[in-house]
């Protein structure tokens, strides 16, 4: 396993993190695909004995189930100073006023709850799980400074939002002197590239590590055109994601097919090297559901892609929409 800093902090993260979203109770939340605790333990060993230390999941993935199975797997495989765990807050945890968004009674609330879930003192980075456009930036980002000075969060980092709100949120807190994000958690694989034209550069410059969720476009890359799986018949938001881009989405898909069938690889290791080859991503977020995800995605670490391949890859995009903000 390869290691590197998490942006510009001192932190040493795994090259790959593992996202948690697959491991919760199925019928909790919106994930009826997801793995039950029996099913997602022997994943988290393995990724354990892969040397992948960096975690991450969030409070409103399968209603805190995920939390729970991911804190008892890491506490009884690995020391908790070893693992680099990261949450999120910012979706609906009940019903009625104050049970979603970046108050500062939600994130105070939900930094505990999510505490308990994963049984730990600290989470090792806090993130908001999207932008919320109904409280001020000021008091999301005083709260979350309030959480690292009292021990419950090492480092804070942010998710999916417009370049401009990053960069105001940047700037307000230097100006207050606060905790300053580290990371930025967006939506990056060859078939969604619209964050190379102004979130990537602006993190590369403020020296914010990347960790692009779903950088095999939640598994699309990894297989042909019309293959269809339990999570692609139930995943809405996946679905929304790729709606309108199917014609040029099949052609990017059939590029990864054919530079894969040219090295003798599986497409997941094509697909995820071209992530891991920008310089500003630190760890790309990779799902596992079985064991050949995380063999696939261990691999693509010793993978160099040449120019050509690059470009054959890149030649099929078009401009999409932006998405992934909701």
């Amino acid at each position: 396993m390869e290691y590197r800093k998490l942006g510009s902090t001192g932190l040493d993260v795994s090259r790959l993190c593992l996202g948690c979203m697959t491991y919760g109770v199925p019928d909790r939340g919106a994930h009826p695909w997801t793995l039950d605790e029996e099913r997602s333990r022997p994943l988290l060993r393995q990724a354990v004995e892969a040397g992948i230390n960096f975690f991450d999941t969030a409070n409103v993935y399968s209603d805190g189930t995920s939390e729970e199975i991911v804190g008892r797997a890491l506490k009884e495989f690995t020391r908790r100073d070893e693992v680099v765990i990261a949450t999120k807050v910012h979706g609906r945890m009940h019903a009625g006023p104050n049970g979603a968004g970046l108050s500062r009674k939600a994130i105070l609330q939900e930094i505990d709850a999510s505490l308990r879930r994963l049984g730990t003192d600290y989470v090792d980075l806090y993130q908001i799980h999207r932008f919320d456009p109904e409280t001020p930036i000021e008091e999301t980002l005083e709260a979350l400074h309030d959480v690292v000075k009292a021990g419950k969060a090492r480092y804070i980092g942010a998710s999916s939002m417009y370049a401009w709100q990053f960069a105001t949120m940047l700037h307000v807190a230097e100006a207050n002197g606060w905790t300053r994000f580290a990371t930025m958690q967006n939506y990056v694989n060859l078939l969604y590239r619209e964050e190379e034209r102004e979130m990537l550069p602006l993190c590369e410059a403020e020296g914010v590590g990347v960790i692009p969720w779903s950088p095999l476009a939640r598994g699309r890359l990894t297989r042909p055109w019309n293959a269809e799986t339990e999570r692609t018949q139930s995943d809405a938001f996946g679905r929304s994601l790729y709606a309108h881009t199917a014609d040029a989405d099949r052609k990017v898909i059939e590029a990864v097919a054919e530079v894969a069938a040219g090295r003798g690889v599986p497409p997941a290791q094509i697909a995820l090297a071209w992530v891991l080859a920008k310089p500003m991503v630190s760890a790309p977020i990779v799902g596992a559901s079985k064991p050949g995800h995380l063999q696939d995605a261990v691999a693509a670490l010793d993978f160099v892609l040449s120019e050509d391949e690059v470009e054959r890859l890149e030649a099929p995009y078009v401009p999409h929409a932006v998405v992934g903000f909701a």
